[in-house]
């Protein structure tokens, strides 16, 4: 059993909501989400670290509880889950842990939503599709910005055009956000090895890091290279929306030397296993605000949409920029919300990232934007 000062109790309603990683930088701003939701009957904050997760659920309301969890212990978390409505998951990387708490939630009988980004936990949670199709139980993975946001915008500009050909997705992050090791380790994994991406109609292996390209984002991160990164975007969008030639992610760090300092140690072999990446990140943990000194601290995302619309070219870009902490949890925590309140229910148990699920993304977008996303629309592209 997780073990704590203050022990989940078994839910009552259909309203309790458990959040894994709950105590991490990622997950705050959920947690403030779900405190504003008065159907919601309680929040246990599950983490492997019980005193942030206790000071986590001090700041808040009754309804907030924490408990000692570790990710990895499978009987204890799925004895967690069944006494929630839904677990919510945060606990990265997630390379390493998101099949592992997919399998948990369909044997627990509940809905996961997370914030999944490497592109190989989507791949590995994917063949876990028919058994959750069998059971009835959702599996919304991939919730986050990027991906997430990205993937309902790309579902957007898609949907807009009679023939739409060409999705690319790309994603910045600012050095002076708040990042655990976590989030380092999900970051030292994206830019080594290859990644796969969609070019002239066939998936490709690519080297990460590779691909170098100058993109312009929202103000205040402006132009940045990019590079090729191993987000779910470029695996996830071809496999649910057909008729694509190119579907490309590209991401990077401001400032722009980030991502070269990185490729440069990966050539060393520091971070050729999840051991060797997880021992550099709790090392330059440590030290990040060496890194952070005059990065923003905000993060951007760009997702342009080519093809073809009534005879005519044409060619869509969606921008959004905010806290890394809000664009991550603000999509995760609607889409828990949606699904306690039956509005995916039309669609059968399956594993769903965001434009496999949203038909039409509009209402979602307009919500994650009603709680604070800032999100910018060119229909006629942008240069």
């Amino acid at each position: 059993m997780a073990r704590g000062s203050r022990k989940a109790e078994p839910a009552s309603g259909a309203m309790k909501v458990l959040v894994l990683g709950g105590a991490g930088d990622m997950a705050r701003d959920a947690l403030d989400e779900l405190a504003r939701e008065g159907a919601v009957q309680g929040v246990t904050i599950a983490d492997i670290n019980l005193e942030k997760a206790e000071q986590e659920a001090s700041r808040r309301d009754s309804r907030f509880r924490a408990c000692r969890l570790d990710a990895g212990e499978h009987s204890q978390v799925v004895d967690l889950m069944r006494g929630h409505a839904i677990a919510l998951g945060f606990a990265g990387p997630f390379y390493y842990f998101e099949r592992r708490l997919a399998e948990a939630a369909l044997e627990a009988g509940i809905p996961y939503v997370s914030i999944a980004d490497d592109y190989e936990a989507y791949l590995d949670v994917l063949t876990l599709d028919e058994k959750a199709r069998s059971q009835g139980v959702h599996i919304l993975t991939g919730w986050g910005n990027s991906p997430g946001i990205t993937q309902a915008l790309a579902r957007k500009g898609y949907n807009s055009m009679d023939e739409p050909k060409r999705i690319n997705v790309h994603w910045a992050a600012g050095s002076n956000e708040a990042a655990g090791p976590a989030n380092l380790t999900h970051l030292f994994n994206i830019f080594h090895g290859t990644t796969l991406q969609t070019i002239r109609g066939r998936e490709v292996e690519v080297q990460s890091g590779g691909g170098r390209k100058l993109v312009r984002f929202p103000f205040p991160m402006g132009d940045l290279p990019v590079y090729y990164t191993g987000h779910a975007e470029s695996v996830s969008i071809p496999r649910n929306l057909k008729g694509l030639s190119e579907v490309t992610l590209h991401g990077g760090v401001q400032p722009a030397y980030i991502p070269l300092l990185i490729m440069a140690l990966d050539k060393t072999g520091l971070f050729n296993t999840h051991a060797r990446r997880k021992k550099a990140a709790e090392f330059f943990y440590k030290i990040e605000s060496l890194f952070g000194a005059g990065g923003l601290d905000k993060s951007v995302g760009r997702v342009d949409v080519y093809g073809l619309n009534k005879g005519t070219t044409a060619h869509r870009t969606y921008t959004y920029i905010g806290h890394i902490g809000q664009i991550t949890s603000i999509p995760c925590t609607v889409a828990a919300l949606w699904e306690l309140s039956g509005k995916f229910k039309k669609a059968p148990g399956g594993v769903y990232s965001p434009e496999r699920l949203l038909e039409d993304p509009d209402p979602f977008l307009a919500e994650i934007m009603r709680r604070g996303v800032e999100i910018f629309f060119y229909e006629d592209g942008l240069n």
